[in-house]
């Protein structure tokens, strides 16, 4: 029986266009997301720089861009975040059947938007016993040490755990140490349908 439920952030909650970034990057100069770019976005998302010195690195690729247009180019993949799961994970946690913890590989600079334009941020945020941000922990996904982390954390089995989340990566690490899992597809299926599409495990 499922005791704990375990959500990603992005994609299961907040709609993501993901290939936004590289886009908007592309508008201000020649850009190449190269290996040791990505590497600095992970730095950044396990919280090992700063803002100030991420957006320096960008600076240093785009010299004539503002500070706001980095901002926004890095912040272009975040788009709308539907009310109906905003109302599925409150009516959820008013039900006080399960352990709802969220699990989110999400930056400062992220945050800090989704702070500013998801009006129901905080009560959000409440809805959850608690809260993990990959910057605040300084551990990510599809690392294994951020699922045994927070296995540890709650004293809880994997067997009686699901975790929620849109890559397929993800899913596979949580899978590999026992945790049900729905590698769901933001395109085809909403995080509202889980008691159905998962209805074998509640």
């Amino acid at each position: 029986m499922i005791k704990t439920i375990i959500f990603d952030f992005g994609d299961v909650f907040i709609n993501l266009d993901k290939a936004a970034t590289i886009r908007e990057f592309s508008k201000l100069g020649t850009f190449e997301m190269t290996l040791e770019l990505l590497k600095i976005n992970n730095q950044y998302e396990v919280g090992q720089i700063s803002t100030q010195e991420f957006i320096q690195t960008y600076k240093n690729i785009f010299p004539k861009a503002s500070k706001n247009e980095l901002i926004d180019a890095w912040n272009a993949i975040l788009l709308d975040f539907p009310r109906h799961r905003f109302d599925f994970i409150k009516n959820l946690a008013s039900q006080q059947k399960y352990n709802l913890i969220l699990l989110s590989n999400t930056n400062d600079l992220h945050i800090k938007w989704i702070k500013e334009n998801v009006p129901f941020y905080e009560e959000f945020k409440s809805s959850f016993d608690t809260f993990y941000l990959s910057h605040e922990i300084k551990l990510r996904k599809p690392n294994i040490d951020i699922f045994e982390f927070v296995l540890n954390q709650h004293q809880i089995k994997p067997s009686e755990t699901i975790f929620i989340d849109d890559t397929k990566e993800n899913t596979d690490s949580a899978k590999r140490i026992g945790i049900h899992t729905w590698n769901n597809n933001p395109k085809t299926e909403d995080i509202t349908n889980l008691f159905t599409i998962k209805s074998n495990l509640f």
